[in-house]
C-alpha cells in the first residue's frame, strides 16, 4: 500500500475535517472597519474610575469583623442594582413567549452607568433597574463583551446615586476576607461573606455560535462567599468596600451555591469598560484565520510533520493573516490537499491550541507587530505580522469568531 506524504491530507480526510470544524467565509468588508476606530481605548483610558474607599467605612483593624460587615453593607448596598430583564421569542407554533430574568450590577459612575455580566442582559428586549425600593428605572445597553462576560447598561441617574469604587485585583491573596452583595433568587440586595478560596482559576465565558466551548477567562477569583442565581453581575468586595471582582459563575450540581463561586477580576473590567463606553464593544486583534490544533488531528490518527501547533485551514480576505501572506490548505489538480502554514509560536509563546492564541491576543493591541514562527513546506520560518482587528457586535446570532 502506498504511503501518503506526511505533508499531505487526502481529499477524504479533508472532507472529514470539514465536518469537524465548519468553514468560515467572511467577506473582507465585514472585517475591515475604519482603522482609526480600531486604536482602542486601553486600561489607562480617560474614563475616571472611583477608587477611594467610602469614608463611612472605618479602618477594618479598628473595629470588629461584624462592624466592618455592617459598615461595608451600608456604604455599598445603595449602589448595587437589581436588574430585571424581559425577552420575547417565537415558539414553533408562531406564538410569542415572554421570558423574565434578573441579576445584579454595580453603579460605576455618576452618569448612571452600571457594570454587570453579559449573560444577565443577553437577548433582553427590556431592562429595568431598581435600588431597593418600588421605583424602577428603564435602562439601555451601552455595550457588552461576551468574551469576558461583562456589560455596561445605563439609566438616567437619579439624585444621590451611590458609586461602587473599584479596587485592585492584582494584589489579592488566598484567605483574604470578601463580601458579596447581590439579588439571589430575587431577594433584594443580600449580603454574604467569605474568603478568597483560590486565585488564577481558569473559567470560560458563555458559549456562543462559532465558539462552542466559550473563550477562556484567566485569573478568575474563587470564593466561598455564597453566590446563587441572581448574584450574577454583582460586586465582590474587599473589607474596605472596594469592588475586586464581578460575581459570575458557580460550580454546583444543583445550580445553587456549594461554596465554590467565581468572580471576574476587576482588573479585566478596568480594561473592558472604557471600550464598552466608547464603542459599545471590545476591539481585539484578530488573525483572521480558521485554525485547527495539530494535537487534535494527531489524536484522530492524522500524520503530520509537527507534533504541536495550529494548522491554518483558510484565511479571511483582507485580514491580518491574509495581509501577512499566511497560507491555508490547498488542493492540486490530482485532488490531493496539502498543508499550508502551521503556526508553532508567536513572539516565542507556544501555540498548542486555540486557548493559547486567545490568551496571547488578549495581551496585544490592534496595530502591534508580532513575529509568527511557523512551518512552511517543511521548513521553519518567521514572519513579522501587524495585527488588525474585527468586530464582535453583541446581540448578533450569526457572529462567528475566527482568530
Amino acid at each position: 500500500m502506498k504511503t501518503k506524504s506526511v505533508y499531505q491530507l487526502s481529499a477524504r480526510q479533508i472532507l472529514l475535517l470539514a465536518f469537524a470544524t465548519a468553514l468560515i467565509a467572511i467577506g473582507a468588508t465585514a472585517l475591515l472597519f475604519n482603522l482609526g476606530r480600531f486604536w482602542q481605548a486601553k486600561g489607562d483610558s480617560n474614563h475616571a474610575f472611583a477608587e477611594q474607599a467610602p469614608p463611612e467605612i472605618s479602618n477594618p483593624s479598628a473595629v470588629t469583623d461584624e462592624q466592618n460587615n455592617i459598615e461595608v453593607y451600608k456604604a455599598i448596598a445603595p449602589g448595587v442594582a437589581f436588574i430585571n430583564t424581559t425577552s420575547y421569542q417565537q415558539d414553533m407554533w408562531g406564538d410569542i413567549e415572554e421570558g423574565r430574568g434578573n441579576g445584579s450590577g454595580s453603579v460605576i459612575d455618576t452618569n448612571g452607568d452600571i457594570l454587570t455580566n453579559y449573560h444577565v442582559i443577553e437577548g433582553a428586549t427590556k431592562l429595568t433597574v431598581s435600588f431597593g425600593g418600588d421605583k424602577a428605572y428603564p435602562a439601555t445597553v451601552v455595550g457588552g463583551d461576551p468574551d469576558t462576560d461583562l456589560a455596561v447598561i445605563k439609566i438616567d441617574p437619579p439624585p444621590g446615586l451611590t458609586v461602587v469604587p473599584l479596587g485592585d485585583s492584582d494584589k489579592l491573596v488566598v484567605g483574604q476576607k470578601v463580601l458579596a452583595i447581590g439579588n439571589p433568587f430575587g431577594l433584594d440586595r443580600t449580603l454574604t461573606t467569605g474568603v478568597i478560596s483560590g486565585l488564577q482559576r481558569p473559567i470560560r465565558s458563555k458559549p456562543m455560535p462559532g465558539a462552542p466551548n466559550g473563550r477562556p477567562i484567566d485569573a478568575a477569583i474563587q470564593t466561598d462567599a455564597s453566590i446563587n442565581p441572581g448574584n450574577s453581575g454583582g460586586p465582590l468586595l474587599d473589607k474596605y468596600g472596594k469592588m475586586i471582582g464581578i460575581n459570575s459563575q458557580i460550580l454546583g450540581p444543583s445550580g445553587g451555591s456549594v461554596g465554590v463561586g467565581f468572580a471576574i477580576p476587576v482588573s479585566i473590567a478596568k480594561r473592558v469598560i472604557p471600550q464598552l463606553l466608547q464603542y459599545g464593544e471590545v476591539m481585539r486583534p484578530k488573525l483572521g484565520a480558521n485554525l485547527i490544533s495539530v494535537e487534535s488531528l494527531i489524536s484522530q490518527g492524522y500524520r503530520l510533520p509537527v507534533q504541536s501547533g495550529l494548522i491554518i485551514r483558510n484565511v479571511v480576505p483582507g485580514s491580518t493573516a491574509s495581509n501577512a501572506g499566511l497560507r491555508g490548505l490547498s488542493q492540486d489538480s490530482t485532488g490531493s490537499v496539502a498543508l499550508g502554514d502551521v503556526i508553532t509560536s508567536i513572539d516565542g509563546e507556544k501555540m498548542n491550541d486555540l486557548d493559547d492564541l486567545y490568551r496571547f491576543l488578549d495581551k496585544r493591541q490592534i496595530g502591534d507587530t508580532v513575529r509568527i514562527e511557523l512551518i512552511r513546506d517543511g521548513k521553519s520560518t518567521t514572519l513579522p505580522v501587524k495585527l488588525l482587528g474585527s468586530s464582535n457586535r453583541v446581540g448578533s446570532s450569526t457572529t462567528r469568531r475566527t482568530q
